[in-house]
């Protein structure tokens, strides 16, 4: 008992000398290459702890190791603008003034319903709410409203189409058919379903509209009397 407690006291103090080396960054700010090197040295930690026959020593030196890995590959990404966009990434503009980019979302494999996610809880609920959203390397989203932005809006949009798939189940809480949103689409320019990138409805019959190719538009429409969310 009282050596695996020694074990462990060496092994968390190389730890936590390693991550402070690694410098300040927490777990969602991290580039993908240094997200990968912390799991794998946890998981070297964790071998001679769980298996007292293996020497301490070597897991150390593999966290030593590795520690020298991460600090040979930050020097690699200062010196080369192009190790560092293959190592940890680009950011991606993902909405524009013109709408969704589809093509940059696809590319970082992420759909519509992940860029409303994300926006939510930068605290944006409406596509057109912002002039620029850039999915950053780390995960993060940064976020640029527009000028005339309305933070008192109300009423939560609902995704109705999203890259040419319907969504019934928010199609139900508008009390919209499917004939209603054929026409809709139609009227905007899309032929069929498949050709829309985005649709939006809110309470307010407030219409967030996009086709895959295409500037998005916002118009209104006539709600069902009583529904409401």
């Amino acid at each position: 008992m009282i050596i695996i407690f020694i074990r462990s006291l060496v092994a968390f103090s190389a730890l936590l000398l390693v991550m402070r080396l690694m410098g300040k960054r927490q777990i969602g700010e991290m580039q993908p290459f240094e997200l990968v090197i912390t799991l794998l040295i946890s998981e070297l930690a964790c071998i001679p702890l769980t298996d007292v026959s293996i020497p301490l020593i070597y897991g150390i030196s593999a966290i030593v190791a590795i520690f020298i890995l991460h600090q040979l590959l930050s020097v690699v990404q200062r010196a080369s603008q192009t190790a560092k966009r293959v190592l940890s990434g680009k950011p991606s503009l993902v909405l524009n003034k013109d709408g969704v980019d589809f093509y940059e979302l696809r590319q970082n494999n992420m759909d519509v319903e992940d860029l409303i996610e994300s926006m939510r809880s930068a605290g944006f609920y409406s596509l057109d709410d912002l002039d620029y959203a850039i999915f950053e390397s780390n995960g993060k989203l940064s976020t640029k409203e527009k000028q005339n932005y309305d933070k008192k809006n109300s009423s939560l949009p609902v995704l109705i189409i999203s890259e040419g798939q319907i969504i019934n189940k928010n199609l139900a809480i508008t009390g919209l058919t499917l004939e209603t949103v054929l026409d809709i689409i139609k009227k905007h320019g899309a032929k069929s379903i498949k050709q829309v990138g985005v649709m939006t409805v809110d309470g307010n019959g407030r219409v967030y509209f996009q086709k895959q190719r295409g500037k998005y538009t916002v118009f209104n429409i006539t709600l069902k009397e009583g529904v409401q969310w």
